[in-house]
């Protein structure tokens, strides 16, 4: 989760008996993308992963993807573009490789270019959401890949892991319930939101990083709007300014979300899923599994 995984986070995960992966883009500089890989290795000998955005709005990319390959991290979560050379690089020397995708059409993809797994982001995650309901993605992909699939959006309690696995998920990818953990790196005010509110007020907006992002419906949120102006419109639709201007809209966005997850105050922007209507109070992540795998 952009700026909330942490190595906190992710060691309380593997204590508790899951793997964690945080985003790559969570550390603004080499030395501290180094430094938490290592305090997470230091203190455990789980496995764990790093997200990493794959296309031309991550600058960052290409050093990222050479400070994990050569520390050696246990899998990567690829996204927003192609993992082709991820997976190249990654499985010279064993490391897994698993790819976002919200349909079909990206599965197969992937699944040619070797991917290890496919993690099925369907309508129902939290920030960057597919179109397609999780008992339909998951249908899908199953019948026609014959790789791992890990269902990814909804998932708050044990039956949510119990119906996915029934559809063929090999496993699920956790993110909304977390937020409101002990560990998260993040300002009370957004904690306390995720007790506050509820599914219904989960929309989608395409302002903050000009993808579909699901965010919560704060009175801030509903003063700046949930569309693209016209300016970025137009400007997106230009061919010679797309690569800038995406980077541009991304780079914003996610300056809007970091002072939404650091500022203390409600004006400002949340990003969570519908699974926030599970969210009932803030705890230690460790609790938060339990209840989680509880009658698994």
């Amino acid at each position: 989760m952009f700026l909330i995984s942490n190595t906190a986070m992710v060691k309380a995960a593997l204590d508790a008996g899951v793997t964690a992966a945080f985003p790559a883009l969570n550390y603004r500089t080499d030395q501290e993308l180094r430094d938490a890989i290592a305090e997470i290795k230091a203190h455990s000998d789980k496995p764990f992963g790093v997200n990493l955005i794959v296309n031309k709005s991550n600058p960052k990319y290409k050093s990222q993807l050479k400070t994990l390959i050569e520390l050696k991290v246990d899998y990567i979560i690829t996204s927003l573009g192609s993992p082709r050379e991820v997976i190249e690089q990654a499985h010279k020397i064993g490391i897994k490789v698993f790819c976002d995708v919200i349909d079909l059409k990206f599965a197969k993809k992937v699944e040619e270019l070797g991917a290890d797994g496919i993690v099925a982001v369907n309508n129902r995650a939290g920030g960057h959401c597919g179109g397609t309901s999780p008992e339909d993605l998951l249908k899908e992909l199953t019948n026609n890949c014959s790789i791992p699939i890990i269902s990814a959006g909804g998932v708050a309690k044990s039956a949510d892991i119990k119906e996915a696995m029934k559809l063929g998920a090999a496993g699920v990818q956790v993110g909304t319930i977390f937020i409101a953990c002990d560990e998260a790196p993040i300002g009370q005010d957004y904690k306390q939101a995720m007790v506050d509110y509820g599914e219904k007020d989960i929309i989608l907006s395409t302002k903050i990083s000009g993808t579909a992002i699901t965010v919560i419906n704060t009175p801030y949120v509903q003063q700046v709007g949930t569309k693209k102006n016209f300016l970025e419109w137009l400007l997106k639709k230009n061919k010679w300014l797309k690569k800038y201007v995406k980077m541009l809209i991304m780079y914003n966005g996610m300056k809007k979300i970091e002072k939404a997850a650091f500022s203390a105050t409600y004006q400002n922007v949340w990003v969570a899923g519908p699974a926030i209507e599970s969210v009932k109070s803030i705890r230690p992540l460790k609790e938060i599994i339990a209840d989680l795998v509880k009658g698994l």
